[in-house]
């Protein structure tokens, strides 16, 4: 490279208006098929596990606390969830959705990664009991 051109590029850069916008305001304008957060709607929900067999990143797990009165805790884990869209497709019932809103999903620490989807109370008593790990799927 030349040193003429190099001085050329600097002094354009100097002079020219930045490329980058602020963050985190004004806020960013969202489109429809923006893949956020993942939320679950339990109305439809019957618990076969589809979703969570078809998750390739092991982010959803369902607890079935009584299939029958459809009482069924969703752990998803924000931190593992690669944003595929599996679940969403894998879902006969259309109990996902991805938030298009709630995208910026950064943090210093692993704490608030986690969401419990289901009745307050269910929920609770999952958390009561002892957390069991992710099985690797082979």
């Amino acid at each position: 490279m030349k040193l003429g051109t190099l001085f050329k590029d600097a002094l354009h850069a100097l002079f020219s208006r930045a490329a980058t916008e602020p963050y985190p305001n004004p806020q960013p304008n969202e489109t429809e098929r923006l893949r956020g957060r993942l939320m679950w709607a339990p109305e439809g929900c019957t618990g076969c596990n589809l979703c969570v067999k078809d998750c390739p990143a092991n982010a959803i797990d369902l607890f079935v606390l009584d299939k029958k009165a459809k009482q069924f805790v969703m752990r998803y884990d924000v931190g593992r969830c690669t944003f595929c869209g599996q679940c969403m497709q894998s879902c006969r019932f259309e109990c996902w959705h991805a938030a298009n809103d709630d995208w910026s999903l950064a943090g210093t620490t692993v704490d608030g990664f986690t969401y419990y989807y289901g009745e307050e109370d269910d929920v609770e008593r999952v958390l009561a009991e002892p957390v069991e790990e992710h099985p690797v799927k082979v």
